[in-house]
């Protein structure tokens, strides 16, 4: 049975569908979305395009769609404006025009890229996400951020676009490494952290990577349903969007200085854990709230520590993320679980409040 969320913005409303095998659905789904479209640019990488670009061709096909497909490199490299400008370039040599559609299938990258690219090319074309990792299904896909990377750092370059569609099919999730499967449980964790209690529970049950293949319909449904509720109050991440970064301020820095060796779940991971660590020692966060969360993530042998943290450069990726606004960054710690609150920041403090309530504790 096909599970649905609503999200309900003031400009727009779209579904997000989760089901197993709704990869045949697809065809009926999209045409369901977009009767008039006629041209498709269908977006994705070199690791997902062997595996279901033809099927999801096909189905595009058979419900009367002109279908191109269009693969660019896998990895973070990809959101670059390098390619998004050849990708402007080979929708112009096709004759895509305003009414065509775009969808990317794959994980963050592509969707964020494939995003990007519909947002802006002739103003704005229709778009359709189809996540096909864990990280894509419970966050990235869902909420409207797409972007692309400048040298100086991630996501310096992109809008708030909302897709007509979400298209998720866990059966995806079982050709994923399992590197990349648990890199995108730390999300899940993420979200069961900010949420409630109760999602905490249903997490609380993953003690090994197996679980959460078992759990993977109950974990999507519970974070989409998460996601969607704070895009719904906070579209443009103007408040209480802002919790959904818990993780991130420090996991960004971290990933930006491993340069490659760790993957955007692994970061969040120690990003979460070392943020907390900080808050718990400086009183703020209950005692127990880092092992908690450490025993969740190293289960399933997430990383939660980094030699990165508190380098000269790891300050200054902070400086220039854009989350940071007039010289204050916004840190997001847990008064409980499902409870998470916004500590304000002078960027001139930051180091200080690193050494003196992790650095030195160690």
């Amino acid at each position: 049975m096909v599970q649905q969320v609503e999200v309900k913005l003031p400009q727009k409303e779209y579904p997000i569908y989760i089901e197993n095998g709704l990869l045949a659905q697809t065809g009926t789904l999209v045409k369901k979305q977009w009767p008039k479209v006629q041209q498709v640019a269908l977006i994705s990488d070199s690791n997902v395009t062997p595996l279901y670009a033809e099927k999801v061709r096909l189905q595009l096909v058979q419900a009367g769609f002109q279908v191109y497909l269009y693969t660019v490199t896998a990895g973070e490299a990809a959101k670059s404006l390098g390619v998004v400008a050849s990708l402007y370039d080979e929708l112009l040599g096709d004759g895509f025009t305003r009414s065509a559609g775009v969808i990317a299938l794959g994980g963050g990258v592509v969707g964020d890229l494939a995003g990007f690219v519909a947002s802006t090319f002739m103003r704005g074309l229709a778009f359709i996400q189809i996540p096909t990792s864990l990280l894509a299904q419970v966050d990235s896909s869902v909420g409207g951020k797409t972007a692309v990377d400048l040298p100086a750092g991630k996501n310096l370059v992109g809008t708030f676009y909302q897709p007509d569609a979400v298209l998720i099919d866990p059966d995806t999730l079982t050709t994923l490494s399992q590197r990349y499967l648990v890199e995108g449980y730390a999300e899940v964790v993420k979200m069961a952290a900010i949420a409630s209690a109760d999602f905490w529970q249903l997490i609380a049950q993953i003690q090994s990577v197996a679980a959460i293949l078992t759990h993977a319909n109950a974990l999507i449904q519970a974070s989409v349903t998460f996601k969607a509720k704070i895009v719904m109050a906070d579209e443009k991440e103007a408040g209480l969007r802002q919790i959904l970064n818990f993780g991130h301020t420090f996991g960004h820095a971290v990933e930006a200085g491993a340069n490659g060796a760790l993957a955007h779940g692994e970061a969040v991971s120690i990003g979460m854990v070392t943020l907390t660590q900080c808050f718990e020692h400086a009183g703020l966060s209950p005692v127990g709230m880092t092992a908690k969360l450490r025993q969740q993530l190293v289960a399933v042998g997430l990383p939660v520590t980094s030699d990165l943290i508190g380098q000269p450069d790891f300050y200054t990726r902070i400086a220039k993320d854009k989350k940071n606004r007039g010289g204050r960054v916004n840190l997001i710690y847990l008064k409980a679980i499902g409870e998470p609150t916004v500590y304000p920041l002078d960027l001139t403090q930051l180091p200080e409040f690193v050494t003196q309530n992790l650095l030195a504790v160690k």
